[in-house]
């Protein structure tokens, strides 16, 4: 699959659990969220190991930049969230900071980074990325709970490399 397609099917999966979150109860809340923690650190992963070195240059480094930030922003909720219980006071404010921040990179990425990785990069170079994106989305998923990696890397942002 073709990575930009991967990540934007990725964006769709995300959106549809927040959605999900926002109507359901307080246990079906965590199971929720401990996917959309998933989906998101995944997400996070194949980006900042994989899609953002791949597409570094001088029209996109300041773009990546900002969206490596983004990520370390949106992995501190998450990890503010792994401590707390749906039924928290704050749990339903801090997922709603979190869907509103996750919106914004969506919008940034699929606006601006993604028209101008695809002037950049051909058909193929993208196929071959999102082969290997798709392969390390699986390998993390089968190690069980990649949201649990998450409070380790809210130190500070990912260089991209």
């Amino acid at each position: 699959m073709n990575a930009i397609d991967l990540l934007k099917q990725q964006h769709r999966e995300v959106e549809k659990l927040f959605k999900k979150i926002e109507k359901a109860g307080p246990d079906e809340k965590e199971k929720l969220f401990d996917g959309l923690g998933d989906a998101l650190a995944v997400h996070a992963a194949i980006e900042e190991q994989h899609f953002y070195p791949a597409t570094k240059d001088a029209r996109t480094e300041e773009l990546l930049e900002e969206a490596v930030e983004e990520h370390l922003s949106v992995k501190r909720i998450i990890a503010d969230l792994l401590e707390m219980e749906p039924d928290d006071a704050q749990f339903d404010a801090k997922i709603k900071v979190l869907q509103e921040q996750v919106e914004h990179h969506v919008e940034e990425e699929e606006k601006q980074l993604f028209p101008e990785v695809q002037k950049l990069h051909s058909k193929d170079e993208l196929e071959d990325l999102g082969v290997l994106m798709e392969q390390t989305a699986e390998e993390l998923k089968e190690q069980g709970a990649p949201r649990m990696e998450v409070p380790k890397e809210t130190g500070a942002a990912a260089p991209i490399d």
